[in-house]
Order: structure tokens, then C-alpha cells, then sequence
């Protein structure tokens, strides 16, 4: 299988190095496209074939990864309209974008799939959600399900779900990230060297996430037995509880969620926008052709 990757960020160089590291697909068989010259100089020190063609790209490959920011999607499908086939198979990495957006923009029975990973998959630690649109075969799926494990875990699920994915997993960094800074303050406050804080914040982090991972254990029941009666954990939970810790988590999945909804209607907007004047542009040049 030959794998291509419109747009060759941080995001598809990450998908590269796992696909080669884990044997998947071998670096002669990658190409991706990009405007800018440095990040295809990333993917050339992989061995990846590089260019700044899309239509390349998608002559060059089986698989098509869309790794473009979301306002750019509809602008490169077009571009490479004239050159796809109904055996090739798009995998869209664009938050946002739905399926019909994508599946409009491509030949009517194109093989599409949208996935919603994060930025830990740069370490190998990503979480990946994928949603099959209406014309994949049978085995797609978990073909793309096992490239995006190559960079972390990867969960099969649908499109209504990817907005609630994209709050929780897809923004979720962002909140790690801002706990551990949070907790490194706190032990700068109470007299740590900053470097020693931020180490110790970062682990205990990544102790928990451990943690609730292998021990199949319930966060809750993880977090009461830590709470020794009448000790410090229970009195910081107070403390947490006091702020409004667990409902400001939950609000911040909340509003990642429906700014993802937003941007999904916004582009079917769009679109809608767009097939509009393409039956405008149809009807004129029949009026034409009848007055001819």
C-alpha cells in the first residue's frame, strides 16, 4: 500500500514516523505535499518522498491522508478533482469538516473516513478516534485503524460522536498541559525549584493516566484510595471541590465540543453555498444555450 499526505505538518510527519517505525508501510511508498519547503525537509530525512504538488500526491498513492487546516479542505479537493479514482481511500485528519462536506467534494462512491487524533501522537501516546463514511469496504476500517496505532490508541466510532472527541481527547493536552503547569506553581509556591515542580507535576500525571489504564480500576475508586481519612489528599480535594475543579473540566469539554459542532454546520453551510451556485452557473448556461 502506497500512503500520500496533503499537507505535511507536525500531525503527518508524526503518522509517518509511526508508519515507518512500525514496519506498516516503508518509507519509499510515503509521499506528501506541502507549501512549505522546511516541514518537507522533515519528511525527506525520513525517506519520504516530498513535493509540492497535491496532484502528485494523490497519483502517487492508495491512501490519501488530507492533513490540511480545515478552511483549505474544500480548495484542495477541488484542486485535485480531475485526477481521483474510486480506488483511491481519503482519510481526513481536518477538525470540523464532516463527512458529506468531504464526500460531495470527491467521485460519488470515494472510500472516506475522518479521524479525530491528538497531538500526543508526536510521542507515540496519541488517542485517535476514526468515523467510516457511507462508501468504505469491508476491512478499511481496521486498516486505518491500525495505522493510527502506530501513534497511540485508536477507537472506532461514528461522526456524532467526533465533536464530543474532539472537546475530550482532541483539545485534552491543552487542559493536561495547563493541570501541570498548575501543580508546578503550587510546589514553586510552597519552596521546589521550578524544574524539580514541573518533573514531579508531568509524572504524577503521567503515574495516574497509567494508573487508570492498567489497573481497569474506576477513577473515583483510584482517587478514594489515595484519601486516607483526616489526611492531606481528602483536605486538596476539598479545596479542588470548593473551586469548582470538576465542573470547569467539564465545561471546557462542553465548549471545545460545540465550537467543533459550530465549524461542522459552517462548512456544510458552505457547501451548500457552493452546490447553489453551480446549479445557478448550470440553469444560466442552459438559458444560453437555448437563446443560441
Amino acid at each position: 500500500m502506497s500512503v500520500g499526505f496533503i499537507g505535511a505538518g507536525r500531525m503527518a510527519q508524526a503518522l509517518g514516523r509511526g508508519f515507518i517505525s512500525k514496519g506498516i508501510v516503508k518509507p519509499q511508498k510515503m509521499v506528501a505535499s506541502d507549501t512549505s519547503q522546511s516541514v518537507l525537509d522533515v519528511m525527506k530525512k525520513q525517506g519520504i518522498g516530498t513535493t509540492t504538488c497535491n496532484a502528485e500526491v494523490v497519483e502517487r498513492s492508495d491512501l490519501v491522508v488530507l492533513a490540511v487546516k480545515p478552511h483549505l479542505v474544500a480548495d484542495v479537493l477541488q484542486e485535485i478533482s480531475d485526477f481521483l479514482t474510486k480506488e483511491k481511500m481519503f482519510v481526513s485528519i481536518a477538525a470540523g469538516v464532516p463527512l458529506e462536506v468531504l464526500e460531495s467534494n470527491l467521485l460519488l462512491g470515494t472510500r472516506v473516513l475522518r479521524a479525530m487524533p491528538n497531538t500526543a501522537c508526536l510521542v507515540h501516546a496519541g488517542a485517535t478516534v476514526v468515523a467510516p463514511g457511507k462508501s468504505i469496504h469491508s476491512g478499511d476500517t481496521s486498516l486505518v485503524q491500525t495505522l493510527f496505532q502506530t501513534v497511540g490508541v485508536c477507537y472506532v466510532g461514528t461522526e456524532d460522536q467526533l465533536d464530543a472527541v474532539t472537546g475530550l481527547s482532541g483539545s485534552g493536552p491543552a487542559y493536561a498541559f495547563t493541570t501541570i503547569e498548575s501543580l508546578a506553581d503550587g510546589g514553586v509556591k510552597m519552596g521546589l525549584p521550578r524544574d524539580m515542580a514541573t518533573k514531579l507535576a508531568a509524572q504524577t500525571l503521567f503515574g495516574a493516566a497509567k494508573m487508570v489504564l492498567e489497573s481497569g480500576k474506576h477513577p473515583g475508586q483510584l482517587k478514594d484510595e489515595v484519601c486516607s481519612p483526616g489526611g492531606t489528599t481528602i483536605t486538596a480535594m476539598h479545596a479542588l471541590e470548593r473551586g469548582g475543579f470538576r465542573g470547569t473540566i467539564i465545561d471546557a469539554v462542553e465548549a471545545s465540543a460545540l465550537k467543533a459542532r459550530k465549524m461542522g454546520e459552517l462548512e456544510l453551510q458552505k457547501q451548500e453555498g457552493r452546490t447553489l451556485e453551480i446549479e445557478q452557473e448550470v440553469r444560466m448556461t442552459k438559458k444560453m444555450a437555448e437563446k443560441n
